[in-house]
């Protein structure tokens, strides 16, 4: 990992790398261009010699085919046949004439005795006997023409050949053979011809063995009949290979040549073509060394490229590491550190040019810090006092030191006369600050073309400027020639510019913009602290206002006490509960206001005690305090507590009155849920459970009606259950806000008369339904409008009693359809009108505490009228009680509802 880091960080290496990268490849490129040229010269050269050698055996063989079918053709003379000298010599002469290849042609009988010759004389042939010839051995054996071994003729001292035809008679039997003598020389002279037509490849050397492995053909003539081992290895004339012509051997001299053979067909007889390596792959050869010398001059200059670029680039780069981390840290450079950038910058290469922009750099760097810690005075200045006059005086006074100029001021909008005026200024004349006044409404002037394009707006010469000649008087009597405008960017405080003014013609650079855009922004800076400054303590005094209105409308009290208990505050709770005013409260003890609470309450003498036990504990504690109401009762908590500062300490105590008459209400009706709901289970349950176990027993059996009579009752206390947690169920999704409705069009008479079946009324109960004529069908929820109906006919039967009269009356109002259930019972009480549709509330009354009841239906019924989107209530009449709702008529979902008949609807 280290090195890789090393590698990463070094360029030199990196160059090094990338230069590998392209040598290696290019080296192994040339290795296989060699090699793939040297095996494609080598193969060339091996073809050619090749196909030398074949040509040549072709010569040879044509040659010799022609003696032999000399012979053959003589063999078929009778005159040659028979022996016969005279005939003969006419045919012998003919082919002597014809063939000059041939130098001898004779006849020898079957014991190998010469029987004519020709030409005739005695020095033509030497002897008579010729039967230890090997060709006549030969010859006994066959009787096709064959070609003798290479020897040298003894009256001509010549090396010749000799073809032979053997001669059988018709029985089978040996009569001689004729032969004719062939010159070899004639084949050297055409080796000869070869060589010399070769002579531009040196060293070529072409020799015909015959079977006998002689040299029966050279151009050396005095190798002829030499054994071949004289100049052709020992090694290749034995392993001589049909598929492989050509091989590589050290000749007998010591030099390495290329061998290449042909044979020559049916005779036995090879021809052998070589020649010095050194000359048959020169091309290859010198080849290869322009691929080394090409290598070696690739390796070098780029072993030289890359010396010269560590001397002349790496290097200086390296040794401007140190330097310019210096100059990135501001710290002076040494003395050879400068040196050595004076003598690289003198360069006019791009090094040169790198080391002269490190040196502007550096300058620019010492320029930038002085900067910086101007405007880190600047940015002191700004927080350490929030009087924006103070701080622009400093800021202006930093601007000028750091930027040489003499005339600047701080203009905003002065919102007292709507103009804008000098709020700080250097360098300007008192008349000049006290006067200057610019109208918004000035479209030329610089501050303001500064303000509405939101960026720093330049005169550089107030002179010949056109959008300044109507102000030029003013810039010549103040000796001014150029201005800029930069805009404050302030959100809270009023329009501001900054003026920068010059003495002469000037055009401000960008550096100088920015910087002065730095010290406008520290001007806007300082400029809002003040005025957020000013907002918010008027906001902190507006929250204290809202946070004390807050405590005082509290339905809890608080007060709040030093360490010694003297109330330091005590809101208008507090009060009521102790009958006292709110400035009679401060500075009284705690103990006087709880004690005066409690002696209000209605509990015993020991429940006061308590109270003033609660207060002398330390910590938080809790203590309930029943306070009697005017109809009601109200229940308090009571809960002492420390309070501490952001460290911990304690620096007072707090009491705080807490309201739980609302909780203890909640209990109450939980309270009432869990009997009542136990209550109303357990009647019917009951009567189910006995019924069901008398028709269980096993010692009576009941007729049919009785049994009819008791699963007709147990039916009716199942539906009340039912019923029940019907009720509880949908109350709770009534609570719970996901109630759902599923709409439809309903018909309301046979709605109301299935409520009136559901309610059970009495035997002696009327009851009447009276119905505005053609009343459109109802678009509701069938089950939850039966339940409404049934809750109300329920109530008026309980609460109207047996033989009340109960009337349900539907009439259209507007756009709700209006129902009324009525009963001529005791009625309801105008105190209890605004309580009965709460939970569990009943009515107090002898007839109610006689009747059973959860307190739930009315509840319910106004959960589901509100669900619909209609109101429930109750009418005042003289006699009995009616209850009235509504139901909007919806005849527009209503026709919506043809085309989707069941749709859900969540309320």
């Amino acid at each position: 990992m280290r090195r890789w880091i090393a590698f990463n960080r070094d360029l030199g290496l990196q160059l090094l790398a990338l230069y590998l990268l392209l040598i290696i490849p290019f080296l192994i490129a040339l290795l296989i261009f060699d090699r793939l040229i040297g095996v494609r010269i080598r193969e060339d050269v091996q073809a050619s010699d090749l196909s030398l050698a074949r040509s040549i055996s072709q010569e040879a063989e044509l040659a010799l085919t022609k003696a032999l079918k000399t012979v053959e053709g003589l063999a078929k003379y009778p005159e040659v046949v028979r022996s016969d000298s005279a005939g003969m010599e006419a045919v012998f002469e003919v082919i002597i004439n014809t063939s000059p290849d041939i130098n001898l042609v004779y006849r020898l009988d079957a014991n190998g005795i010469m029987v004519y010759h020709y030409p005739t004389g005695p020095t033509s042939t030497v002897g008579d006997d010729f039967s230890f010839r090997r060709y006549f051995q030969r010859a006994l054996l066959t009787d096709q023409s064959l070609i003798s071994e290479g020897r040298i003729s003894p009256t001509t001292n010549q090396a010749v050949a000799t073809a032979v035809m053997p001669l059988w008679s018709a029985e089978g039997k040996f009569l001689g053979l004729v032969g004719a003598n062939i010159r070899l020389e004639s084949l050297s002279e055409t080796l000869t011809a070869v060589v010399s037509e070769h002579q531009t490849e040196g060293g070529l050397q072409v020799t015909i063995l015959d079977s006998a492995e002689q040299i029966i053909a050279d151009p050396d003539r005095q190798l002829l009949l030499q054994p071949a081992g004289h100049i052709i290895p020992g090694d290749y004339l034995v392993n001589f290979n049909v598929e492989n012509h050509s091989q590589i051997i050290t000749a007998p001299d010591g030099e390495e040549r290329l061998y290449t053979h042909a044979p020559v067909s049916n005779i036995n007889w090879d021809v052998i073509v070589s020649r010095p390596t050194s000359s048959a792959f020169a091309t290859q050869l010198i080849l290869r060394r322009v691929v080394l010398v090409a290598a070696a001059a690739f390796l070098l200059s780029g072993l030289f490229f890359w010396v010269t670029l560590t001397v002349r680039v790496i290097r200086p780069i390296e040794r401007l590491g140190p330097i310019s981390a210096s100059i990135g840290l501001n710290q002076p450079l040494s003395q050879a550190e400068q040196e050595q950038l004076l003598s690289e910058s003198g360069r006019d290469d791009q090094i040169g040019h790198l080391i002269r922009s490190i040196i502007r750099l550096k300058d620019s760097i010492a320029e930038r810090m002085k900067e910086q810690a101007t405007l880190l005075e600047t940015s002191t200045a700004v927080v350490s006092t929030l009087d924006p006059e103070t701080v622009l005086n400093r800021i202006l006074e930093q601007m000028g030191r750091l930027l040489s100029i003499k005339m600047y001021a701080v203009i905003a909008l002065d919102e007292k006369n709507g103009s804008f005026r000098i709020r700080a200024g250097r360098g300007l004349s008192r008349q000049f600050i006290e006067q200057l006044s610019i109208q918004p409404t000035e479209p030329d002037s610089v501050t303001m073309r500064a303000l509405h394009a939101k960026e720093p707006v330049q005169v550089t010469d107030t002179e010949t400027d056109p959008s300044y000649a109507i102000r030029k008087r003013r810039a010549r009597a103040e000796g001014y020639r150029a201005i800029l405008a930069v805009p404050l960017n302030t959100q809270y405080a009023p329009p501001t510019a900054l003026l920068v003014f010059h003495p002469t013609p000037h055009v401000f650079t960008h550096n100088e913009i920015q910087l002065l855009t730095s010290f406008a922004n520290h001007a806007a800076m300082a400029i809002e602290n003040a005025m957020l400054y000013e907002r918010s303590d008027m906001r902190l005094r507006e929250q204290t206002h809202r946070l004390e209105a807050l405590v005082q409308s509290l339905h809890d009290g608080l007060i709040l006490s030093d360490l010694k208990g003297a109330v330091i505050y005590a809101n208008k709770r507090v009060g009521e509960l102790s009958e006292l005013s709110t400035k009679t409260l401060m500075g009284m003890h705690v103990d006087q206001i709880l004690a005066r609470i409690a002696a209000k309450t209605s509990g015993k003498t020991h429940r006061k005690n308590g109270a003033h036990k609660v207060l002398n504990k330390k910590g938080e504690q809790t203590l309930e305090i029943p306070q009697d109401g005017s109809d009601r009762t109200i229940h308090l908590r009571l809960q002492v507590f420390n309070v501490n500062d952001e460290e911990g300490i304690p620096i007072g105590h707090g009491v705080f009155f807490h309201d739980v008459t609302a909780d203890r209400e909640l209990d109450r009706l939980k309270s009432s849920l869990v009997s009542t709901v136990s209550h109303e289970l357990r009647t019917p349950l009951a009567a189910i459970k006995g019924y069901v176990s008398t028709m269980l027993a096993d010692d009576v059996e009941w007729d049919y009606a009785s049994q009819h009579e008791f699963l007709t009752i147990i039916s009716e206390e199942s539906d009340r259950l039912t019923n029940l947690v019907n009720n509880l169920l949908d109350l709770s999704r009534i609570e719970a806000g996901s109630l759902m409705l599923a709409r439809e069009n309903c018909d309301i008479r046979e709605m109301v008369n299935r409520a009136a079946r559901q309610a059970y009324l009495s035997p002696g109960n009327r009851f009447e339904v009276r119905m505005e004529a053609k009343l459109p069908k109802l678009y509701a929820d069938p089950p939850r409008l039966e339940s409404i109906l049934r809750n109300l006919i329920e109530n008026a039967v309980k609460y109207g009693g047996e033989n009340a009269k109960i009337r349900v009356e539907v009439s259209r109002q507007a756009k709700d359809f209006l129902f009324r259930v009525r009963d001529d019972g005791p009625g309801i009480s105008e105190t209890e009108r605004q309580n009965i549709f709460e939970s569990f509330y009943r009515v107090d009354d002898s007839l109610a505490r006689l009747t059973s009841g959860t307190g739930l239906g009315l509840a319910i019924c106004q959960g589901l009228v509100r669900a619909h989107g209609g109101r429930i209530w109750a009418e005042p009449q003289e006699n009995g009680a009616c209850i009235a709702f509504t139901i909007p008529a919806n005849n527009a979902a209503a026709s919506n509802n043809r085309k989707k008949p069941k749709r859900a609807v969540r309320q």
